[in-house]
């Protein structure tokens, strides 16, 4: 197991107009390279998960580490540094009048030098094949195109850990498949730890590791396969289980053979195509 990058000791958060704690006691690693999927109901503590890692909030109690650095007041830009956040709605990001100069928003806060600027604009805009796009304006792309141009925003920084922050739930299946795939490469080619908050358990069965929150609490983690076989107990919390794990149960309560719950729909496809194949 490689070493932690994020670490969360005994961290509890409480909004000041409310009573109970939006996260309570939660404590967990979160390793170099890994692709870790954090998922809950409204309500479930993932959210403000979400804004503690990016230091928008600070725990009421325990400590959160990132990189080995104690997050606080004092080293919060240092520790944003380290890791780029791509927002629900894409168009909340955009800030220039062409792709090019909206990547270049957060080289140029950081004082980059414009040559090694306009280098790392190309490469992060080549990364998500959105480099035929360099002068189009942002408003005219696709929502999945939208949300590529923004993750290119934040490479372009070189973070180690990207949070997508309910990053695919405006899209449609088209476009999240494509900033999902966009991702995996990324997370592959560079290394990248990759943490995804979110309610949609297609989204999570991408991950290397889920954690199911409950009422700010850590609920169950595990790979995408321990977490699948709860089945109802998900839905019982608010969740909606995958296409093809749905379908993996209706093939076997009708006598077809499926022999486990698959994560994807091309894998259920291929077992599908095969044992019918053998008959």
């Amino acid at each position: 197991m490689k070493k932690p990058i994020v670490s969360l000791d005994r961290v509890s958060f409480q909004y000041d107009t409310q009573e109970r704690y939006a996260l309570h006691q939660v404590s967990f690693d979160i390793h170099e390279g890994e692709w870790l999927a954090i998922v809950g109901h409204n309500g479930s503590g993932k959210s403000t998960m979400a804004k503690l890692l990016n230091g928008l909030q600070f725990p009421k109690e325990g400590e959160i580490t990132v990189c080995g650095i104690k997050l606080d007041e004092n080293s919060i830009w240092d520790i944003r540094r380290k890791i780029g956040m791509v927002f629900q709605n894409p168009d909340n990001q955009f800030v220039g009048t062409t792709v090019q100069d909206d990547v270049a928003f957060g080289l140029e806060n950081f004082g980059v030098p414009r040559e090694e600027m306009v280098q790392r604009v190309e490469d992060s805009l080549k990364r998500v094949k959105m480099d035929q796009f360099l002068y189009q304006e942002p408003h005219h792309l696709s929502g999945g195109q939208k949300q590529r141009v923004a993750i290119a925003g934040v490479l372009a920084l070189r973070p180690e850990i990207i949070i997508l922050d309910e990053a695919t739930s405006m899209l449609d299946p088209r476009g999240r498949e494509e900033v999902l795939e966009t991702v995996r490469l990324l997370k592959e080619e560079k290394l990248l730890t990759v943490i995804s908050i979110t309610h949609d358990l297609d989204e999570a069965a991408k991950a290397d590791r889920i954690i199911v929150m409950n009422q700010g609490e850590v609920y169950r983690e595990g790979t995408p396969e321990d977490i699948f076989v709860m089945d109802e107990e998900l839905v019982q919390l608010g969740l909606d289980i995958p296409f093809s794990v749905k379908m993996s149960k209706a093939f076997r309560q009708h006598g077809i053979h499926v022999s486990k719950h698959y994560l994807s729909e091309e894998e259920l496809v291929t077992e599908l195509w095969t044992s019918h194949s053998r008959m």
